[in-house]
């Protein structure tokens, strides 16, 4: 059977001996097999899952003869969602796509907003994101290479990893008063200014990264196991890597040179020191490895940011954006109406249309922004990098083993709210 045959069966196609949802084998292909195919469910409720989502295989003993993943089962029904709600409402949905590193999610669609506006942020806020955004990449690469690593038996580093993360969990709580959904930025700033101590505070808590990652890296990088388990398994071409729209660590593992931070540089990142790693096999082990050494230069980013963090405001100067100060609704008739109009109306930006993309830590998150003049935008279309990620699954699993397919999706990243569709 061909391809398309297989992903999109018809009913001449099927086998009727399969009762599975998903049927992705005929007869006449399973002619030239030596051993009865078993069929097996990986998911959507599976501890080698990262999320809710199926991979339906079709298996030659512990080999993997064809796949087929399902997406679905976790809709949040975010696009359709946010156009019943006003610009500054859909902050808190952007939180719940990549949940891992929400503040990042905050950061891409205030900078689409702003960008629609054409308003300008202050220098002080740039740099806070540019910090606050630096920081989850660390939290996310340590979730995801720790998870990662105990997919594939290496059980003590979680504890090493996710130690680190829970210090810088603190530093973003005592920022933002929550611990996994920030809701912290807003459109033309932030919702307030950075705590008493928060410098010392994340210098203290990013000191813990480096320690980690040398026990971490010390324990495996030499491992025969580890090395078994992740050298030449899932191998994504550079080309294939392209095709599949792959962005963010999973792009660059495959040896492509491709960062926004420095392709399409904003927020002063073509300013900062800092390389951008590369892979050489586009396997499991060079996915991991990116994202240890990614964090590494998040660190310089980060130290080299507190040192030129300016003072002054963070919210910009136009009352049709930002909410007047607290103290000024109750004392000034102007504040409150201005406060009430755009508690009820909403921004308004000009009619059009932007498309305006970020580095996240899991690579490109883009937000295409249709507004028609009103309040509430007309279409907001969200380009996750997770999506694209899964789906090249298939391809990466495919004449692999059944015990491959947990460390190739780890690996990966994906985070199934971004596969919202």
């Amino acid at each position: 059977m061909d391809q398309e045959n297989l992903d999109n069966p018809t009913s001449a196609d099927k086998d009727p001996t399969i009762t599975s949802e998903i049927e992705i084998a005929d007869e006449t292909s399973l002619e030239d097999l030596d051993t009865e195919p078993m069929y097996i469910n990986i998911g959507p409720t599976h501890p080698a899952t990262h999320g809710t989502f199926r991979v339906f295989c079709r298996l030659d003993g512990e080999k993997i003869d064809r796949a087929a993943v399902e997406i679905g089962y976790l809709h949040r029904g975010f696009e359709k969602m946010v156009e019943s709600k006003n610009y500054a409402q859909v902050i808190p949905y952007t939180d719940r796509l990549n949940y891992c590193s929400a503040l990042s999610n905050n950061v891409g669609y205030t900078k689409a907003m702003e960008r629609m506006l054409g308003v300008t942020i202050t220098p002080r806020t740039e740099i806070i994101r540019v910090i606050i955004c630096e920081v989850q990449r660390i939290m996310d690469h340590l979730i995801c290479v720790c998870a990662n690593l105990v997919d594939v038996g290496a059980l003590t580093n979680f504890w090493y990893f996710f130690n680190a993360r829970e210090k810088l969990n603190d530093v973003l709580e005592a920022l933002t008063g929550a611990r996994l959904t920030y809701s912290y930025v807003r459109i033309g700033g932030l919702a307030w200014d950075l705590p008493e101590g928060f410098e010392e505070n994340v210098r203290a808590a990013l000191s813990l990264v480096p320690k980690a990652i040398k026990d971490v890296t010390g324990l495996v990088k030499k491992n025969r196991i580890f090395i078994d388990r992740t050298r030449d398994v899932g191998v994504m071409t550079p080309e294939d890597a392209v095709s599949f729209g792959f962005t963010g660590p999973c792009l660059r593992a495959s040896g492509v040179n491709h960062d926004l931070r420095k392709k399409h540089p904003y927020y002063h990142y073509d300013e900062f020191d800092f390389d951008v790693p590369l892979g050489e096999n586009g396997d499991c082990y060079d996915r991991i490895f990116v994202r240890i050494e990614e964090m590494h230069q998040s660190l310089r980013i980060i130290e080299q940011a507190l040192k030129i963090l300016p003072g002054g405001p963070i919210n910009i100067d136009d009352k049709n954006i930002v909410l007047p100060e607290k103290d000024n609704v109750h004392s000034s008739m102007e504040a409150l109406i201005n406060h009430f109009k755009l508690i009820i109306e909403g921004i308004q930006p000009p009619p059009g249309e932007i498309y305006d993309a970020t580095e996240t830590p899991n690579g490109e998150l883009g937000f295409y922004i249709i507004s028609d003049g009103s309040g509430h935008p007309y279409r907001i279309k969200v380009r996750p990098p997770c999506f694209y990620l899964m789906n090249g699954l298939k391809h990466l699993i495919e004449g692999h083993m059944v015990a491959d397919i947990v460390a190739i999706l780890a690996g990966l990243n994906i985070i199934a709210g971004e596969l919202d569709r």
